[in-house]
């Protein structure tokens, strides 16, 4: 009942704690406030699921399994992108968190000019990168022969809107960053029912294939950025930069890239693995690339919460530190892992009890043989079984991996992305020899206690410190 009650004050209602000036999570109990922050954020993670739930559901009813298999092969490198430049978004905007919990004018306005300086250089560099590189990282992952073009025709188009996903990333982390994290919603529940409408009128209508999918996701990011970079400048006269706040200094462009790249890397460290293992998966043929896509969209879907309390603990730490509340983040931090732990929980319990239901909602059985259904089936189910009992360790890693980056030390979180890295891709290639697909399953656990351990160890040595 109480979070349901503050599930309503917070969205519902005028929340007097979060106005136009933004949520300050250096006072008030802490518990409550990183409810009240995280349940937008949680909603808007879940509609964005719902959304990508609606491509994959699209495409896999009506293109059919091959397309469902090429869009799922390109999931990693999409991740390896994508994911490297959320992070950098969500690093840069880190200071600005500490700068509006510092209660610094001038260098909040100053952070919010670095981050639009710095997004926009890493978003051309990125996009020419990696639109370069499609091909020959499809090739290299040994994508089979028969999705190989499909496969092209999706990320590519993925690729060359990189600088959409970058504006509505870097305007909903600075949003949050001053503790608004409602407006991002808004515009991300737009985004979201737009992306679905054209999905549908450039596949069924259109008849562009998997690339139409590609271009709704583009266009509705796009819409999403504009309106949110409108809303900024319109309802924030906090952030309304100068030309003089452009002015370039190394140091404090250093202090951005520092927690950015580091963000950014750990992503992408972690996004390498994912490639790997995906390689490793390919061999087993796009039945079992189409079972385990399903699969992990599920996965996904239920586990959205541990990203949602990660973005809440990288706000809330920069804000307190900027503060120099040390003790409001050690109470903020045991009360997040108790919240995630929860959540943890349930996901296992909706992955294990509606696996077959939720795997169904991808694909058209009567379009598939009595065999290969099966084989779907039992493919993403033995994913599922093995991931879920794992659950908790993986929301734990996003607690301790964004309050390390919101405090400032992002070496731990970087170092292990590579543990994870290297535990990922080690079993992928040594287990299914012994024990089959299994193998690729395991894979993604070994990965998760790999990086959780040195983490949480790494935290509670820091927080001493300070």
């Amino acid at each position: 009942m109480y979070v349901l009650k503050i599930l309503r004050m917070s969205v519902f209602n005028k929340n007097k704690t979060q106005k136009k000036e933004g949520l300050d999570m250096t006072k008030g109990e802490p518990f409550r406030l990183l409810i009240v922050y995280s349940i937008p954020i949680l909603l808007g993670n879940i509609f964005q699921q719902l959304y990508n739930m609606c491509d994959t559901i699209i495409v896999g009813r009506l293109l059919g399994p091959d397309a469902l298999a090429a869009v799922g092969n390109t999931g990693p490198m999409n991740f390896l992108v994508l994911g490297f430049l959320y992070g950098m978004t969500s690093g840069f905007a880190v200071i600005t968190a500490q700068r509006f919990g510092a209660g610094d004018a001038d260098g909040l306005r100053r952070s919010v000019a670095m981050n639009v300086t710095l997004n926009a250089i890493s978003g051309v560099v990125i996009t020419a990168v990696s639109c370069a590189l499609t091909m020959p990282i499809l090739k290299l992952i040994n994508t089979p022969e028969e999705i190989l073009a499909l496969s092209f025709d999706y990320i590519f188009v993925i690729f060359a809107g990189s600088l959409t996903a970058v504006l509505y990333n870097g305007c909903s982390c600075v949003l949050r960053a001053v503790g608004d994290s409602r407006t991002p919603l808004y515009f991300l529940l737009f985004s979201s029912a737009l992306n679905i409408v054209l999905d549908i009128v450039f596949i069924a209508s259109f008849k562009m294939g998997v690339a139409g999918a590609a271009w709704a996701t583009v266009i509705s990011q796009l819409v999403a950025g504009i309106a949110s970079f409108v809303w900024i400048v319109v309802k924030y006269p906090m952030l309304r930069v100068h030309l003089s706040d452009f002015a370039f200094k190394w140091d404090f462009a250093w202090k951005h890239l520092n927690i950015g790249m580091n963000m950014g890397f750990q992503f992408s460290i972690t996004a390498i693995g994912v490639v790997v293992l995906q390689k490793a998966l390919n061999q087993f043929g796009a039945t079992k690339v189409a079972a385990v896509t399903a699969a992990q969209k599920v996965e996904q879907l239920v586990t959205v919460a541990a990203g949602v309390m990660g973005i809440t603990m990288a706000n809330y730490g920069g804000q307190n530190l900027g503060a120099g509340r040390i003790d409001r983040i050690k109470e903020g931090v045991t009360k997040a892992v108790i919240i995630t732990t929860v959540f943890a929980v349930l996901a296992a319990v909706l992955a294990w009890g509606f696996k077959n239901q939720l795997i169904g909602l991808f694909m058209d059985k009567a379009e598939i043989s009595v065999e290969k259904w099966a084989e779907i089936l039992d493919t993403a189910g033995v994913y599922l079984k093995i991931c879920a009992v794992f659950f908790p360790v993986l929301f734990v890693i996003f607690i301790y991996r964004n309050i390390l980056q919101g405090i400032g030390h992002g070496f731990w979180p970087l170092m292990c992305g590579f543990f994870e890295l290297v535990a990922r891709s080690a079993a992928a290639y040594a287990l299914p020899g012994v024990v089959g697909f299994a193998g690729i399953c395991i894979a993604e656990p070994l990965a998760w206690f790999s990086a959780a351990i040195p983490l949480a160890i790494a935290y509670y040595v820091i927080i001493r410190k300070l």
